[in-house]
Parts: C-alpha cells; structure tokens; sequence
C-alpha cells in the first residue's frame, strides 16, 4: 500500500470513504510522521495526536454505520495557531498569549471539524503573523523541509503562515489552514512548492482568528494541489452572522466545477510587474506560465495597474495602523500575560507586560501604527494611504472589464537563508510586494507551483481573480499545474 502521508486530501477522502484504509490509520501515519519531525522543522507549537485519532475514530464509526461523510472525513490537518481552539493552546507565536487557552473555537476551525477533518496540532507562524520567514515567532524558526543544491543552509518556510507551508511539503500533513494579510499564504506555499489560496476578503469568517489588520485578514487553505484547496475551501466557507464583514452568499461548489479549458478567456499580464533587475528565473517562470495559459486557450493580454508601486507603502502604513489598534487589548488586566513589577502602577503594568509579551517585529509595527494614525499625522498617512488603496482597487476592477484573470510571480525571490534579511526589515517587507495588491482590493488569490530555480528551490506563480471568482482562479490555477508537471518534493534530512 502507498504510504498513507503521500496521500492528499482528496486521496485520502476517497480512500477513507471506499475502505482502502481507516480514518485512524491515516491519523495515525500522520502523527507519527509530525513527531519525527517536529525537532528538526519546529513546524507545529502545540501537539494534538489526541485529536487526530478521536476526530477519526468518529469518521469511520459513522462509515461502518452507513452515514453521509463530510467533505473533509478523514482528513487530518494542520491548524495555524492564530485560529482559537476550544480547550487548545492558540498563542499566535507570541508570548503574551503563551499560556492562553481558548473556551471558544473559531468559526473556521468549527467548520473543517464539522466537515469530517481531525487537528494535528497548532502550526508555528511569525507572531501575530507579522512576518515574511517565520523568524518572528516566539516558539522559535520554523526551519523549510527544502534545501538549496549542494547547500545546507537553513531556508525561510516563507511567512506569516510558515508552519503551515512546511508541514504540507514536508508530507507531515496533507493540508493546513493559513490566513492572509498582504501574502501570507500565497507566499510561504510559493517558496515550499504547494499551493495556496486566498479567497475574497469575507469569504471566510474571522470570528476565533486573533486579529492582526481587520480589513485585510482572511483565512485559506494550504495543500499539495489545486484540487484539494478546492476541497478545504468549501468546508471552510460560508456566512457567519458572528463576523460583520463576512459575505451573506451562498458557497459555489468549487470543486466539482474545477475545469482547466480556458477557452474564451482573458488572461491579464500587469506590465508594472515586471521590474527592473527581477529574478531571471522568476521572469523565465512567469513567461512559461503564460506560454501554459495560452496552451490551455486563454488570450493573453497586456494590462496597465498604475498604482501597483504605491501598494507597499500604502500596505505599510494600513496594516501597522489596525495593529495597533487590535493589539490594544493585550493588557495584562483580562487575559494573557501579566508583568507586574513589585509596586508597579497600572501604567508601569501595561508598558511590562507589553515588553515582555510582545517581539520586536510587533513592537515596530505597532509604533509605526501608533505614529500613523496620531494627531497631525493621520492625514498625511492613514488618509493618504487609504485613498491609495481605493485607487488600487479602481485598477483592478478597470483590468476585469477586459480580463477574467491576472497572472504575475508570487514572489520577487525564491526562498532566501533565514538570517539573510533579518537586520534589513525594509528588504523583508519587499518580499510581499507582488501579493499586496490584491490583498488591499480584497480580491481572490492563489499560487501555484511552477517549477525550480537554477538553486533546485521552488517558484510560484500568482493568479489574481475578480471578486466573488474563486473559481476562475482555482480554474486558472489547475490549468498551469497541468501543464507545469512540478512533482519535485524536498528530500528528506530531518
């Protein structure tokens, strides 16, 4: 028999589902295989074996009692410890919630437990997912399952969603939830080889995700293809009255429409995308993916986002600025860590508590938000930078009267050293300047594996959709995957 964990989700659905093999067999490879390698990924914060097999055992009792099975029976997933877990550690990799231990469960988690999915454990990530390598975690680095050729060196798993990219290509667990402010899915699973989805903005319920930008947010699934984020997507979808901002409309089934003939469509190719001194392999992978699109019938078309390098800065300014209005909250006063210097005052208390609890990517990202949005200065920053963002969102919907789908690199690089761009935050924060666009207009995007650099490492290719079209994207998505072929998978060290 195959091994159970070079199953994806949809594999080990219809597996589960015809008898191959039980939902505990799988849990059970699974866990095994999270606690080989957990020493040396660091993938995971918070260990559930427990939950896996419980989670199972439950599948395969309603199969042997003839009952429906939900879209994700058997299935045991990686959850991003950013989504709160009734009775489970959710720390967002930051000590000022290292101990927190949630009553509730996130709408989204509910949602994939209710669809027949089983917790692995709580996936490692930068804290408050503010990062771009999974360097700013408080459990420590998540450490990438690839390798460069010839080369030892430790790589960025990508971030904020690091554990979650590592874990799926590491074949440790066929697919994980991420979230998605200004990349964080697309990204990390660009620089590990899986695929990654982040749907329109109130696609998914926020309700249980620890906040990090309100109006940019949004949780996605992580998995080894296009077919089985398809899957996860549907199980995680859906109205929640719990969420003001989540979309009241019914979720498409995305995965019996998947179809990769793109005849008739349009194919968008952002001309201001393609910068000066980009990656040569990163060029060469986005003009194969047009070549694959072509292939699969799409007409290619060159299209103009003039306000794509005011995205960055403007990203830069808003996400910093909702920081630190969401992390107001961690006090010390209601839960969370509490530092209460001997005759300290309730002052001298928060400062403690803050610097204690809080890492130093967060601490600048909140000065930054703190600076932006005081007076004298909201004008000249917060205001500016969301009149920006309109104009952004203008030139998307202007490129999708003629377009059905925009094509671009996921990321400017391959996946750097961890080390290598520590010391420059400027250089990380240019690392997400080709997913921030789309994440300011709220629009559905995906990467896909598209083949290797001249190093062996991996390189995604971004499809951009208009809002509501998860469809086209994941359409768009599985016509390049078809025609990239990409089966490379890191070789085991750990």
């Amino acid at each position: 028999m195959t091994d159970l964990t070079d199953l994806g989700v949809a594999a080990i659905r219809a597996g589960v589902a015809n008898g191959d093999f039980s939902a505990t067999e799988v849990a059970g490879a699974f866990n095994t295989a999270v606690a080989d390698a957990q020493p040396a990924l660091n993938a995971f914060i918070t260990l559930t074996p427990d939950k896996a097999l419980e989670a199972a055992a439950a599948v395969d009792a309603d199969r042997a009692a003839g009952k429906a099975l939900g879209k994700m029976a058997g299935v045991p997933i990686g959850m991003k410890d950013l989504f709160a877990t009734t009775g489970t550690k959710t720390t967002a990799a930051s000590q000022i919630l290292g101990n927190f231990v949630p009553p509730y469960e996130s709408t989204v988690s509910q949602k994939l437990w209710d669809a027949g999915a089983g917790m692995l454990g709580k996936l490692n990530l930068d804290q408050f997912a503010m990062g771009s390598s999974n360097e700013t975690s408080a459990f420590g680095n998540v450490i990438s399952p690839w390798r460069r050729e010839g080369d030892t060196a430790q790589l960025a798993p990508g971030g904020s969603s690091g554990g979650s990219s590592a874990a799926v290509s590491a074949r440790i667990a066929p697919a994980a939830t991420g979230t998605d402010t200004g990349g964080s899915i697309r990204q990390p699973a660009a620089f590990t080889g899986i695929s990654g989805i982040k749907p329109t903005y109130g696609r998914c319920s926020r309700w249980g995700i620890v906040a990090f930008a309100s109006s940019l947010d949004q949780a996605g699934p992580m998995a080894r293809d296009v077919r089985d984020c398809a899957i996860m997507l549907e199980a995680m979808a859906g109205f929640d009255p719990k969420d003001s901002t989540s979309l009241d409309l019914p979720v498409p089934e995305w995965e019996a429409n998947l179809n990769a003939d793109l005849r008739g469509k349009k194919v968008g190719i952002p001309r201001e995308y393609r910068m000066d001194g980009m990656d040569a392999d990163v060029a060469r992978a986005w003009d194969e993916g047009i070549a694959w699109l072509k292939d699969a019938g799409a007409e290619i078309v060159d299209i103009n986002l003039a306000h794509t390098k005011y995205a960055l800065p403007a990203y830069y300014i808003i996400a910093p600025a909702e920081a630190s209005s969401n992390l107001a909250r961690y006090d010390g006063v209601r839960y969370g860590l509490r530092d209460l210097p001997q005759g300290a005052g309730l002052q001298d208390m928060y400062a403690a508590t803050r610097a204690a609890g809080f890492g130093a990517e967060v601490k600048r990202r909140i000065l930054m938000g703190t600076y932006v949005l005081s007076a004298g200065f909201y004008d000249a920053y917060y205001t500016q930078a969301q009149k920006v963002r309109t104009l952004i969102s203008r030139d998307f919907m202007d490129a999708f009267q003629t377009v059905d789908v925009i094509l671009a690199p996921t990321a400017p690089t391959a996946a750097f050293g961890l080390g290598e761009m520590v010391s420059d935050p400027l250089a990380m924060y240019l690392n997400d300047v080709f997913a921030v666009p789309a994440s300011l207009a709220g629009l559905p995007a995906m990467s896909v594996p598209a083949g290797l650099d001249r190093q062996g490492l991996p390189l995604g290719l971004q499809l951009i959709g208009r809002p509501f079209d998860e469809q086209g994207v994941l359409d768009a998505g599985l016509a390049i995957e078809a025609r990239a072929g990409f089966t490379a998978r890191p070789a085991k060290w750990w």
